[in-house]
């Protein structure tokens, strides 16, 4: 019987983020937008990246990563709940499940630890620029790169695995719009203390391990920076970081609120709101804080425009 009961389950139904058909149209034109953008500021970025000499710099690099992280994990949820939107049956395999899941927790973890990379980047250009190219050498940055992609593997590997080991035998409907692991830990037919300890364990772990790295790195720059005489010399120390200070305020707030604080089925409405932001907006919203906060990026993309501008009037 109990075997019986652990392959049950085939598929789950999301319940989706509306039943109203006015939200309906509204929010998938959104979503659309969101994506749409979320696509051409990250992609562009990794193109601008990529062919601009003058950005071929550590800090550029691990950006040009954050922005593939990000392209991928929203790529991971949205265009699934796009189609979902209209659809009658919100369905979605057993195995698709865990490959969403799986690839969306490789994607938060690596994102966590890119950032936290790029804010030990920002410490040595603060606080050691006349050893920065030594230290931030090529080998270095890749793995620094390699790191946070070996992190995210793990980490997700160990969820992906604990979540579908447990038998699931019905009702198969997730509430949300798309494979989390508390709203699939509601629907197993087992207890899933020790799933919610390990989950809040590890995200506990990797996220103190990411703010630590990141609360150290920050307090020598500020510490570097109050030690600088000119009023100009420091904001022009500060504002390489605040883009990234920015990037991380954003992301580690939204997943403090919904993976660390404790949990409650009562939560899983305001959870599912929260989702729709770091899964669709967040990733989006990394390239517009770069862009508009940064200099480099700025004239990067002037540059590029007016030669292409250029060559269409030559």
């Amino acid at each position: 019987m109990e075997g019986k009961n652990r392959t049950a389950v085939t598929e789950f139904l999301f319940l989706g983020l509306t039943g109203h058909l006015q939200l309906k149209i509204a929010l998938f034109l959104v979503l659309l937008l969101v994506y749409l953008l979320t696509m051409g500021g990250n992609l562009g970025m990794i193109t601008l990246i990529r062919l601009d000499p003058r950005l071929h710099t550590p800090m550029y690099f691990f950006l040009s990563h954050l922005s593939f992280v990000d392209f991928c994990f929203s790529s991971s949820v949205t265009p699934k709940t796009l189609r979902d939107t209209f659809a009658e049956k919100k369905s979605i395999s057993f195995v698709g499940c865990a490959a969403q899941m799986w690839f969306c927790a490789v994607f938060v973890a690596a994102e966590c630890f890119l950032l936290s990379a790029m804010a030990y980047d920002r410490y040595t250009a603060v606080c050691k620029p006349l050893l920065y190219t030594v230290i931030m050498s090529q080998r270095v940055c890749v793995q620094l790169v390699i790191g946070p992609y070996a992190v995210g593997l793990i980490s997700a590997m160990t969820h992906t695995i604990l979540t579908f080991s447990l038998p699931f035998c019905g009702p198969n409907i997730i509430n949300d719009f798309f494979c989390d692991i508390y709203p699939l830990l509601t629907l197993a037919c087992a207890n899933t203390a020790k799933n919610k300890l390990v989950l809040f364990a590890l995200a506990g772990v990797l996220g103190m391990l990411s703010c630590v790295i990141i609360t150290v790195s920050y307090v020598c720059i500020a510490a570097a920076i109050l030690r600088i005489q000119t009023a100009h010399g420091r904001q022009k120390a500060f504002s390489t970081c605040t883009s990234h200070l920015t990037a991380v305020s954003v992301l580690f707030g939204t997943l403090f609120f919904i993976y660390i604080r404790p949990s409650s089925s009562s939560s899983l409405g305001v959870n599912k709101v929260i989702s729709v932001f770091y899964t669709m907006v967040i990733p989006g919203l990394n390239p517009l804080i770069y862009s508009l906060r940064n200099k480099e990026v700025k004239e990067a993309f002037k540059r590029k425009v007016k030669g292409h501008r250029s060559l269409i009037g030559g």
